[in-house]
């Protein structure tokens, strides 16, 4: 199967082992060095509308990715780390 990276944001992420559903590939991170994908990231819900910024993104690397599914990708949920987001907002100023 071949797909463009636009086609990866429409695709769910879910945890191989335990089903949980993470959400949606919001960004990816490249080495523009080997030209290669190292991990993909799935951007944190947004806490009360937004207004209190977002949770933290969870980031997945590339090898961590066990499937492509028409509609889903697989993961194997043991190898993902959080990230603050940039812009999230502290909940205790």
């Amino acid at each position: 199967m071949i797909c463009n990276i636009s086609d990866l944001q429409y695709k769910e992420v879910i945890d191989i082992a335990d089903g949980t559903r993470y959400g949606y590939i919001g960004d990816v991170e490249i080495d523009a060095q080997n030209g290669t994908i190292e991990s993909v990231i799935i951007s944190g819900k947004p806490r009360w509308f937004g207004l209190l910024g977002r949770e933290p993104d969870t980031v997945f690397p590339w090898s961590s990715i066990t499937r492509f599914g028409e509609d889903l990708i697989l993961v194997d949920g043991r190898q993902r780390r959080q990230e603050a987001n940039p812009d999230a907002k502290s909940r205790h100023p």
